[in-house]
C-alpha cells in the first residue's frame, strides 16, 4: 500500500497537543497509510488561512478558528470552505493560578486582584468572560493587566507584578515550581470541543480515506496516552517536542490533564461540546452569527466506529 503524504499544520507548539505528537512520534499515521509532514504554523490565524490558500492539508487547532471564518463569510454573503472533524482535546486547557491556596475558588475571587489574561489566541478570554457571565459577574469589572503573552504573564507573575496568571502547560507547571497555586482548572467547565483536526471541505470530499486514517490514527494514540504511564509518555514525546522542559515536569503535566479529563477516550465529537464552546464566542462577541452544528462538524467522520 502507498501511503498518502500530507502536510499537517501544527497550530502553536502546546503541552495539551501531546495526543497528536504521540501518534507522530510512533508511527501510528504511517500504520494508517499517511505519511505526515508535520508543520508548524507561523502563527494560529495562519493555521486555517494556510489551508483555505493551499499551504497545508490538514491542521490540528479549534474550532473557534473554524467559526470565525465561517461567520465572516456570512457577514460577506460568501461561503467557508473549512470543516472541523475528531475531538482530541475534549476540555479547556487553561489554567487559573494565585500566589496563595484557594480552596474553595469563585468567579468572584477574581473581582479586584490584578489577573494577566491569556490573549495568545482568542478562547481563553471568551470561555472566561461566559463563565464570569453565568456566575452573574460583569466581565468589564475584571481588573485586567495590559494585554501580553502568557509568557511575559509568567515572568511578571514570578516578579510579583501580577496577582493571578490564566496560562496552558507548560507555563502553569513553571509557576507551581515557583510557588503558585491552582486557583481553578477551565476543564472543570465540562466537554468543549477544544481542539480537531480541520480542513477545506475540498480536502475532505477528495481524500476522505486519507481523513478516517487520520481518524483511527488518533484513536490509537487517545487509546495509548490512556493506557500508558505519565513518565512512560514524557520520556517518549519530551526529548523531541519539548526538550527545554525537564521530564518529571511534563510527567506532573500529563498527570493533571489526564485527571481533567482534558483527552478525549475517542474521536467522536458530540453536538453538546461544540455547543458549549459556540456560546461563549457568542456571548464574547467573538462571532455573531448561531452556526449550526452540521456546518463546522463533519460527525460522520468523527465518529471511530465509521473510520
Amino acid at each position: 500500500m502507498r501511503n498518502e503524504q500530507i502536510i499537517l499544520y501544527e497550530n502553536l507548539r502546546a503541552c495539551s497537543y501531546t495526543p497528536f505528537y504521540l501518534a507522530q512520534i510512533m508511527g501510528l499515521f504511517e500504520e494508517e497509510g499517511v505519511n505526515i509532514h508535520l508543520k508548524l504554523s507561523p502563527s494560529p490565524p495562519e493555521t486555517a488561512q494556510g489551508l483555505i490558500e493551499g499551504r497545508a492539508d490538514v491542521s490540528f487547532g479549534g474550532p473557534m478558528r473554524v467559526l470565525m471564518h465561517h461567520n465572516e463569510a456570512i457577514a460577506t454573503n460568501n461561503s467557508c470552505p473549512l470543516v472541523c472533524f475528531g475531538q482530541v482535546v475534549a476540555r479547556d486547557p487553561f489554567i487559573l493560578i494565585g500566589r496563595t491556596p484557594n480552596l474553595n475558588f469563585s468567579f468572584h475571587d477574581l473581582v479586584g486582584p490584578l489577573v494577566g489574561v491569556a490573549i495568545d489566541v482568542p478562547t481563553p478570554w471568551m470561555t472566561l468572560q461566559d463563565d464570569l457571565s453565568r456566575a452573574g459577574i460583569d466581565p468589564a469589572s475584571i481588573n485586567r493587566a495590559k494585554d501580553a503573552s502568557m509568557r511575559e504573564n509568567t515572568l511578571a507573575f514570578k516578579k510579583g507584578s501580577l496577582d493571578i496568571v490564566q496560562v496552558f502547560e507548560p507555563y502553569a507547571e513553571e509557576l507551581i515550581e515557583a510557588g503558585g497555586h491552582i486557583w481553578h482548572s477551565f476543564s472543570a467547565r465540562g466537554d468543549i470541543a477544544f481542539t480537531t483536526f480541520y480542513s477545506t471541505k475540498d480536502f475532505v470530499a477528495k481524500q476522505r480515506s486519507t481523513c478516517k486514517s487520520l481518524i483511527r490514527a488518533m484513536n490509537k494514540s487517545l487509546r495509548k496516552l490512556h493506557e500508558t504511564p505519565e513518565l512512560e509518555i514524557a520520556n517518549i514525546i519530551g526529548p523531541k517536542y519539548f526538550p527545554e522542559l525537564k521530564v518529571p515536569s511534563y510527567e506532573n503535566i500529563i498527570r493533571r490533564y489526564k485527571m481533567a479529563g482534558l483527552w478525549s477516550q475517542t474521536t467522536a465529537l458530540p453536538a453538546d461540546a461544540f455547543v458549549r464552546l459556540k456560546a461563549s464566542l457568542l456571548s464574547g462577541g467573538l462571532i455573531q452569527e448561531d452556526i449550526p452544528y452540521n456546518i463546522v462538524i463533519d460527525q460522520d467522520l468523527s465518529d471511530p466506529e465509521k473510520a
